[in-house]
């Protein structure tokens, strides 16, 4: 944010009004891209690198975990498939798991290599994203264009460290960015009007991808994108007496918008479309906003400081009350809540508390308590060995 934003921010909150400036131009892609700079930047990854061999925690611990997990496996051999067909609920499942977690151990021996230098782990990931790249045309059925999401989430993170780290070479490279370009922006770049958790999904896909490309019309549209729906997906009492809603959707009666927020009438800061569904889903919902915001903070555009920022914080800190067992009022849900946030809160705890100085106390105690941060197995992966106190 600029020194003028931050002083308006200031003085609202003398007078006792927060209100968030939005940065002018803020979805607009940069003149010039920072690699590797799709979620973790070249600095975050030095410092992980850092602590780890340094033996220091959580970073030890975490690193050690990955280390261990299916994902670090360098005998894993890759299942990639022309066609990934998907339904609700991954019913049926042709390949979607395959590709989900061959994307996330691409990802992790990327993660791997930086911090070892092991060139084996670099040409795993390198064989994993060759295989698909190789192999795949399409995503169908009815979770097609959430499944590109997760999967394509992940495929950039790893290519970004792969392509701007490894001197060893990657010959197909190339190949790769034309799936990317071919197989997995067209599914995702247009949104969704599901459920908020899908176009945020989709979105942090089309950001992570048009970083690799260099693509600044996607970058742009798709930020775009985000800052629409992460509005209509957090609700702040400074929206009015109901949640702000996706134009598209034609959410444009109280009823209608009850039923799209699970049923829920009462409208109270940092309660979420999908709260009242499960917070599992709520959770893939915030983990989009803060890896879509963690990307724009390295390409030069910081979000955090922004009405984003503040939606991203205000969401955190009321599922994680709950979360780690605060009582549920009759007016939340009906009263019971389907708790399971996931590993999804180091990187908005790490830039809204360590960078921005809130304090986030229910939010600070549930990322400690869930250290190391592990897998969802979709698309999150070892946010603690990345993000944690990380001041990059």
């Amino acid at each position: 944010m600029r020194r003028t934003g931050l002083l308006a921010a200031a003085a609202a909150l003398i007078a006792g009004v927060l209100v968030w400036p939005t940065a002018p131009g803020a979805e607009a892609a940069p003149a010039v891209f920072t690699h590797p700079g799709v979620t973790v930047s070249q600095g975050q990854l030095d410092f992980a690198r850092s602590k780890v061999l340094a033996g220091a925690q959580p970073w030890k611990g975490a690193y050690d975990q990955m280390m261990a997990s299916k994902y670090a496996d360098l005998n894993r051999t890759p299942k990639p498939r022309a066609v990934v067909e998907c339904g609700s609920y991954s019913n049926p499942n042709y390949g979607c798991t395959d590709e989900r977690e061959d994307a996330i151990a691409a990802y992790t021996n990327a993660l791997a290599w930086y911090i070892t230098r092991d060139a084996r782990y670099a040409q795993k990931s390198i064989q994993l994203m060759d295989a698909w790249s190789a192999v795949i045309t399409d995503h169908t059925n009815s979770n097609a264009p959430l499944q590109t999401g997760w999967a394509g989430s992940s495929w950039p993170k790893a290519a970004e460290i792969i392509k701007y780290t490894y001197t060893g070479g990657w010959p197909n490279s190339g190949r790769f960015a034309t799936m990317l370009r071919n197989v997995y922006l067209p599914e995702i770049i247009n949104g969704s009007n599901s459920n908020g958790n899908w176009e945020l999904s989709m979105m942090e896909a089309a950001v992570g991808i048009s970083v690799f490309l260099e693509d600044r019309t996607s970058y742009d549209k798709a930020m775009a994108k985000f800052r629409t729906r992460t509005a209509a997906y957090v609700y702040l009492a400074s929206d009015g007496a109901l949640p702000k809603t996706v134009p598209s959707q034609n959410l444009d009666t109280r009823d209608k918008i009850v039923n799209y927020w699970q049923g829920q009438s009462t409208f109270v800061t940092g309660l979420t479309q999908e709260t009242c569904r499960d917070f599992t889903h709520t959770g893939y919902g915030i983990s989009a906003i803060s890896h879509i915001a963690e990307t724009s903070r390295i390409q030069g555009q910081d979000l955090y400081g922004t009405d984003v920022g503040e939606r991203l914080r205000q969401a955190l800190g009321f599922q994680s009350k709950y979360e780690l067992g605060n009582a549920v009022p009759s007016s939340l849900c009906g009263g019971s809540l389907h708790l399971g946030l996931g590993p999804v809160t180091e990187v908005g705890y790490n830039a809204m508390h360590n960078r921005l100085g809130f304090a986030m106390t229910n939010t600070e105690t549930l990322t400690q308590r869930n250290r190391p941060a592990g897998s969802n197995n979709l698309f999150v992966a070892w946010e603690t060995l990345t993000h944690a106190d990380n001041p990059s």
